[in-house]
């Protein structure tokens, strides 16, 4: 059994890992920036060291820092969360190479599917349906050019590694698509070191539905069901439910083969995620795999009950998984809204600053998942999320009554937040009846008041 594990990130994911390892008996040891001082990881883990300046590229991207970090402090497995390294096969396979149990897949394993061209093949082989596409990275726009053609407009250009919506242009014409490719190029050489593209048929306003995957060193692997991701902006996440108010019986267990398809052609081990595009009519197509814990894993827990992170860290120590798939079921319906420091009247800007005031909601069927606190200062060197609200019910309409009432509680003064848009969302009868898609946000603020986002919101639940 793994006795101390290093948390080689930052935020509510590396609390979230110190309270799984000590319900587990296990030592933490956080590693933090500068900037991340007084952050609650560092209070709550048993040691801490410091690994460098506020800049993620000079602090939690630094490979070298953190296994040093790792050595000093004489552990036996690093998690890595999401973001950051955690998708890095180099890092993972440095950790293999120092005798340091890596919490997630194997290296080879994040290597193959890190690389989303190598992926939509891998998972092809094994008969999984994917989106038309590139077969492989595009040298350069005028080549791109011509598969888009021959794939047909509109397409989505996306970038080989990385993920988060970064390197990621959308094309409607061959005139736009030259300069969307440029743009793509450089974001995700900023973001990921790597500007290799590809190409994928875009499919207009569908479901971005994901499968959660655990599997054991034993050869047992499950599904823990579907996730529905659909109301995004800008190809991030800001609102997800699990079960997914669309799916069916029969498409769920369909897209649960499938999804398991995909991990074992990959073989796969530890926690991983299977994305999937739906459209009106029910037909899929993977899209990629996440190699880690998502950012969104607690609407699983919640629905199914089970403790990812500790099953992480249990597969990690040569555990065989406790249960199979005829175990697994989702027994409520739980729902996650991402709260961020930003400023929606203004176009969702960032707003970094120090909180005055801080109080969470709680209460029967609300979670809060966040690493801030009244005085704490939201440092602009990070992703603007702050907390992830997670509500959860028998039914989907307590979860989300429960949800309003939880936004309705929280108070957080010195910044600005987007849970007053949250709010309205949550109020909406679109969302409500289950009819968002990947398009909802732009629809909705669209079609809502143009003050909606500068004045309180008024409960509506008919």
């Amino acid at each position: 059994m793994i006795k101390k594990i290093l948390i080689a990130n930052r935020g509510e994911i590396a609390l979230r890992i110190v309270r799984a390892c000590r319900e587990l008996g296990i030592h933490t040891l956080a590693v933090y920036s500068e900037a991340d001082e007084q952050s609650l990881h560092v209070q709550l883990a048993d040691e801490a060291i410091c690994i460098g300046p506020a800049s993620g590229s000079e602090s939690y991207l630094r490979a070298d820092r953190i296994l040093s970090a790792a050595e000093i402090g004489d552990i036996d497995a690093i998690h890595p969360g999401y973001g950051f390294l955690s998708e890095n096969a180099e890092f993972a396979e440095q950790c293999e190479s120092c005798n340091i149990e890596f919490i997630g897949p194997r290296s080879e394993t994040i290597k193959k599917m890190g690389d989303k061209a190598m992926a939509r093949e891998t998972v092809a082989k094994a008969g999984v349906p994917i989106i038309p596409g590139s077969d492989g990275p595009l040298a350069n726009e005028i080549v791109a050019t011509k598969v888009a053609q021959k794939i047909g407009f509109p397409v989505i250009i996306k970038a080989v590694s990385g993920g988060g919506g970064r390197g990621m242009r959308i094309a409607h014409n061959a005139v736009s698509f030259a300069k969307e490719f440029l743009s793509a190029r450089m974001e995700a050489e900023k973001a990921f070191g790597d500007g290799s593209l590809y190409v994928e048929k875009y499919l207009e306003s569908p479901r971005h539905i994901e499968f959660q995957i655990l599997a054991d060193k034993h050869g047992n692997m499950v599904h823990l069901g579907e996730r529905d991701c659909s109301v995004q902006r800008r190809h991030q996440k800001v609102i997800e439910e699990a079960p997914s108010p669309f799916l069916d019986k029969s498409l769920r267990t369909r897209m649960g083969k499938a999804a398991l398809k995909a991990a074992q052609a990959a073989n796969y081990v530890n926690a991983g995620t299977i994305e999937f595009l739906v459209d009106a009519k029910g037909n899929f197509y993977f899209i990629e795999m996440n190699t880690r814990i998502q950012v969104e894993h607690a609407v699983t827990e919640e629905a199914t009950g089970i403790d990812l992170i500790k099953e992480q860290i249990q597969i990690s120590s040569g555990k065989r998984l406790s249960f199979s798939q005829k175990d697994i079921s989702l027994d409520k319906h739980a729902i996650e809204c991402r709260i961020c420091a930003e400023n929606p009247s203004k176009g969702f800007i960032p707003s970094p600053g120090t909180i005055d005031l801080y109080y969470a909601p709680g209460g029967h069927g609300v979670r809060v998942d966040s690493h801030v606190y009244g005085g704490y200062m939201v440092s602009p060197h990070y992703d603007s999320m702050i907390c992830k609200l997670i509500s959860y019910g028998r039914t989907r309409k307590i979860a989300l009554d429960r949800m309003y009432r939880a936004l309705s509680e929280y108070i957080i003064r010195g910044i600005d937040t987007n849970i007053d848009f949250l709010k309205a969302v949550i109020l909406d009868p679109a969302f409500r009846q289950g009819e968002a898609t990947t398009s909802y946000i732009e629809e909705f603020l669209a079609r809502a008041p143009k003050d909606l986002l500068d004045k309180p919101v008024k409960e509506s639940r008919k």
